[in-house]
């Protein structure tokens, strides 16, 4: 188990918009997915958040586009939690090309905890919380 989670992908050619490049909503896609493998990775697929009768929401997303991908190409996202608080959880993401170390995009959603079937906030369980290393400014990769 690890504080970063790690997803590899080749940008397929469905991903790329008019402009020759990702498309933007390919990257919070992205995020999304890379946010649930490494939170099953963790313990807590989304499964185990349902039998509680819990979910995680999205209040916002931030990105940053630093470099164009391309069809074809591999990129690797790199994932961690950098808080909590008592509904709240903000997690961090890296878009970055191997080939060349090439960093293509940071990225954060800030999630809140919720009840599922009422839709509003509730505290996040110690269980939860424990289940994931909050890795500090000063080591993110």
């Amino acid at each position: 188990m690890s504080a970063i989670g790690r997803v590899q992908l080749v940008v397929p050619e469905t991903a790329i918009d008019v402009n020759g490049h990702v498309n933007n909503v390919q990257y919070v896609h992205w995020m999304q997915e890379a946010a649930m493998a490494h939170s099953a990775e963790l313990g807590w697929p989304t499964v185990r958040f349902l039998t509680l009768g819990r979910t995680w929401i999205i209040r916002a997303h931030t990105i940053e586009y630093l470099h164009s991908a391309h069809a074809g190409e591999t990129i690797q996202i790199l994932t961690w939690v950098a808080d909590f608080h008592k509904i709240r959880s903000l997690r961090k993401f890296k878009f970055r090309r191997p080939a060349d170390g090439v960093v293509l995009a940071t990225a954060s959603t800030l999630f809140i905890f919720c009840d599922l079937a009422t839709g509003k906030p509730v505290a996040i369980p110690q269980e939860v919380q424990g289940a994931y290393t909050v890795v500090a400014q000063e080591d993110e990769p």
